[in-house]
């Protein structure tokens, strides 16, 4: 049977959502721990990462070598980078791009990666049912928006400022797009809900501390009544 792949960079993410799965069974494949189990009545299997690109790539494509992979969902805290949103909001991609892959000197855009483009869109089915999930669960916002992925966290407002105006996006992670890249290259059904635990301002580092728990649960959340309601 076709599983639903969860892919998570933290501790505090990965525990937030594998505490609503039942009859887990733990397999170890390339010093990677895949948790197989139920969420309701769906087949899921999830793995932490780790945090950063190298970590989200090789997972992700270890997940798709060893499991029979319907689509990759991929969850957690992210830091704000566009005005209209605050903490505890919650963005769904659109699509995801890699705003520190840069080939501009050959004449492409900044984000353009050879055999991918631009960009990584989100599925469109996935991402509708995730809203309508995602908005019946609370009363904080929730948005389509633009993740965008780099290996660094961001804590400068100059980047911040930079980055939104360069890719018009929303939230900025680390690890996202490059998931989405090979769920793309393998041809699986992508998309991402992302909750804002911070903005950069030169001191949202212990913000994002302060609030990784809170992201992580909501976002779980959402994953949990997106699985358990069989809507997808």
């Amino acid at each position: 049977m076709k599983k639903i792949g969860i892919v998570i960079a933290m501790e505090e993410e990965f525990q937030a959502i594998e505490n609503k799965i039942k009859e887990i069974k733990v397999h170890e494949e390339k010093g990677l721990k895949f948790f197989e189990g139920k969420i309701g009545e769906k087949e899921c299997v999830i793995v932490k990462s780790g945090v950063g690109k190298v970590n989200a790539a090789r997972t992700t494509q270890a997940m798709i070598d060893n499991f029979d992979i319907e689509y990759i969902i991929n969850m957690g805290a992210s830091g704000s980078i566009a005005n209209d949103l605050n903490i505890g909001d919650i963005v769904i991609g659109k699509y995801v791009v890699q705003h520190d892959f840069d080939i501009t000197a050959f004449g492409h855009n900044k984000g353009y990666i050879t055999g991918v483009g631009e960009k990584v869109e989100c599925d469109k089915k996935l991402i509708k049912t995730l809203e309508d999930v995602a908005k019946n669960n609370g009363k904080y916002k929730v948005k389509l928006g633009i993740v965008v992925t780099g290996d660094i966290f961001c804590t400068d407002e100059i980047m911040k400022e930079k980055i939104h105006t360069k890719f018009d996006a929303d939230v900025v992670d680390m690890e996202c797009a490059a998931i989405a890249q090979v769920a793309y290259l393998n041809k699986k059904p992508f998309v991402v809900v992302r909750c804002i635990s911070d903005a950069p301002n030169g001191e949202n580092a212990s913000v994002f501390d302060e609030n990784l728990e809170m992201a992580a649960n909501r976002c779980a959340k959402i994953i949990t009544e997106f699985m358990n309601n069989n809507l997808n």
